[in-house]
């Protein structure tokens, strides 16, 4: 099943949700930066959440970027989304080895620890909006939660999740995002917690053969669930050599003097996608040249 995200509302309008599954998402992102099992969850966490918030934006050129500060072994993590499905992201520390939490499963917050979740919405105007909590639990799904209710004044319930296979690929990854509309009754309230009580993971979900539409029937039982749009998903980084180029012409003509001058081309990495672009002498003298008639 390749990755999509469904939006639907429930309850008459009362709801709106977004469920998707990222498993070809967050596997893209562990090969691209070979990160190890705790990491490969915490990222793809952070992926699958930010692709769902992502088809929140208005604009087709709208950006939302999610940034997890904590003073834990993987030392930040940052996503990129737009609003069409499409996602990046890195850790700092990709191989980061922990054992497992209590509960026997990946500890991601561990990894994460404590600190802050900052929240960026670049939407075309003069400043982006930020916005930024505590970090709850750097199990990510709370984090985000916890953002809605306190920064945007949306009570939500957010599940995320990423099973990892005994080779240390992706087996599972996908989630939920339920939204309660101000003017929920608290009859609609009181179902809806009840049906998220039953829910034990998204992960076994996934690994019992859900779709994402099926994600959210379970969840939104005796809701009326109604599906308002899918789209496809995806890890996509949008650099290019010449994107890189420009950011060395930005360094400026003496950085760029500095780099011929030690003889040897130069290897620029994408932190999102990891992908190294070579400039050889050549290149950085006709970049040079560009810098100084700027």
């Amino acid at each position: 099943m390749a990755d999509y995200i469904v939006r639907a509302t429930a309850a008459n309008a009362q709801i709106r949700a977004f469920a998707c599954v990222t498993r070809e998402t967050v596997e893209t992102a562990r090969t691209a930066h070979n990160t190890s099992p705790v990491v490969t969850a915490a990222l793809g966490r952070l992926l699958t959440g930010a692709a769902m918030m992502g088809t929140m934006l208005k604009g087709d050129n709208d950006l939302l970027t999610l940034q997890v500060r904590g003073d834990g072994p993987v030392n930040g993590i940052t996503v990129t989304a737009d609003s069409k499905g499409n996602v990046k992201g890195y850790a700092n520390e990709p191989q980061v080895m922990l054992p497992p939490n209590a509960k026997g499963k990946l500890d991601v917050g561990g990894a994460v620890g404590k600190g802050f979740l900052n929240v960026i919405k670049d939407m075309g105007l003069k400043e982006p909006y930020a916005g930024q909590t505590v970090l709850q639990s750097g199990e990510i799904g709370d984090d985000l939660a916890y953002y809605f209710a306190t920064s945007e004044q949306v009570p939500s319930s957010v599940g995320l999740g990423v099973l990892m296979n005994k080779d240390n690929t992706v087996k599972q990854a996908g989630g939920f995002i339920i939204q309660l509309m101000p003017f929920a009754d608290e009859e609609i309230i009181s179902k809806l917690e009840e049906n998220l009580a039953k829910v034990s993971s998204v992960t076994a979900l996934l690994d019992a053969g859900n779709s994402p539409e099926q994600l959210l029937e379970i969840v939104l039982e005796g809701m009326d669930v109604e599906f308002t749009d899918k789209m496809p998903c995806a890890f996509q980084c949008n650099c290019d050599k010449d994107r890189v180029a420009k950011a060395l012409i930005i360094v400026g003509k003496e950085e760029l003097q500095s780099m011929i001058d030690e003889g040897n081309p130069i290897e620029v990495n994408c932190h999102f996608c990891n992908t190294f672009y070579q400039f050889s002498m050549e290149e950085l003298k006709e970049l040079k040249k560009r810098a100084g008639k700027g």
